[in-house]
């Protein structure tokens, strides 16, 4: 028989996958106590994009602080709590070895209840956490299908009743976060590049460039977006290139690129509600954040009659709350690592360390 975890367990979540070093703490999976995150934008700024030995190396700075400050916040010391959780993988297996090295001296020093935690489930999971009083996914529960759409993924998940999510379709070259930041630098932008497009798109003209709607005449619902950002390249280059054009002709090539991103993610996953006869939808990861996405994805909603939630702002992009709600339901049903876990790059959800709930020990 697994070990009992109490409902109201205190679990504390690290997550280091990419450029952020975060640590929270939850109550219940659900009740955030506390919440620390640390960006690297300074950092990577002047390379337009993420260098993985230096994500890793300011980890290791900066790993025990924010551990620190996570837990000074909730007014915990590391043994009052009821277990630990880290992100395991996918990701950048630097930037990953130094959270989990982390996770597993706090778990084995205190003694604690320790779990490896997929980060894409995490991203799906952080639409079920209620957010800091916004209310916004509090009441999401599975069945569901979850976009995961960020600077490393963009793929469509059935999760089940059960919790386990089934792969319906994924990019089949650059994410559509990744596109973003490319096509920032085509325009001069600075890192990182949705936020900036997303600034000098509002006053930009959506129908001012004409550029494609990525796989818009094909069946299934896989995505592609190296192709869009090659037609930017291409207008960018018949138009005289980037010297040639006004603050306004940049305006316009962002809204033009934000909202042909917008209409593809949408397209897609209207398709997947309309398969799947699903009623709700969860939208996750860092490009959720997008301002025309939710105006998009709320509006096909009211059209096709399913409802689209989003996490609160601060739960988009990388956190460590997401982390600890997902690894709150592994303890609870009675899963656990040991110090033999090993970080993974490339691991699709349904393949170890993530686990069927079916194959939970009883």
């Amino acid at each position: 028989m697994a070990d009992s975890f109490p409902s109201d367990g205190l679990v504390l979540g690290i997550e280091s996958s990419c450029d952020e070093m975060a640590a929270a703490v939850l109550r219940g999976g659900r009740e955030i106590v506390s919440s620390a995150v640390h960006g690297q934008e300074s950092v990577h700024a002047p390379y337009g994009g993420v260098v993985p030995e230096l994500a890793s190396r300011d980890h290791v700075r900066v790993v025990s602080g924010v551990v620190e400050a996570a837990l000074k916040e909730a007014g915990l010391s590391p043994a009052e709590l009821d277990g630990l959780a880290v992100t395991a993988g996918p990701g950048l297996v630097g930037s990953l070895l130094v959270g989990l090295s982390f996770a597993k001296a706090l778990a084995f020093s205190n003694d604690l209840p320790f779990v490896g935690v997929h980060h894409l489930v995490g991203h799906l999971v952080a639409a079920e956490v209620a957010g800091q009083g916004s209310g916004e996914g509090a009441d999401l529960v599975p069945p569901y299908v979850g976009l995961v759409v960020s600077g490393g993924h963009t793929a469509l998940y059935r999760v089940g009743a059960e919790g386990l999510p089934v792969l319906l379709g994924e990019t089949r070259d650059d994410a559509a976060g990744e596109a973003f930041d490319k096509v920032a630098k085509l325009l001069g932008l600075p890192y990182p590049g949705g936020p900036a497009i997303s600034k000098v798109a509002l006053t930009g003209d959506p129908t001012a460039v004409d550029l494609p709607r990525p796989m818009a005449r094909r069946g299934g619902l896989d995505f592609s977006y190296s192709g869009l950002k090659t037609a930017v390249s291409v207008e960018l280059e018949r138009r005289g290139g980037l010297r040639s054009l006004s603050e306004q002709d940049v305006a316009d090539f962002a809204a033009s690129f934000e909202t042909a991103v917008a209409e593809s993610l949408v397209a897609r996953a209207a398709r997947a509600m309309k398969t799947e006869s699903a009623r709700r939808i969860a939208v996750v990861g860092g490009v959720a954040a997008n301002r025309r996405l939710r105006e998009e994805m709320h509006a096909a909603g009211a059209r096709g009659g399913f409802e689209a939630v989003f996490p609160p702002m601060d739960l988009c992009t990388d956190n460590a709350v997401m982390i600890a709600a997902a690894g709150t339901r592994l303890l609870e049903r009675g899963v656990r690592d040991d110090l033999s876990l090993e970080a993974f790059s490339r691991v699709p959800i349904g393949e170890a360390p993530w686990r069927d709930p079916a194959q939970a020990p009883a």
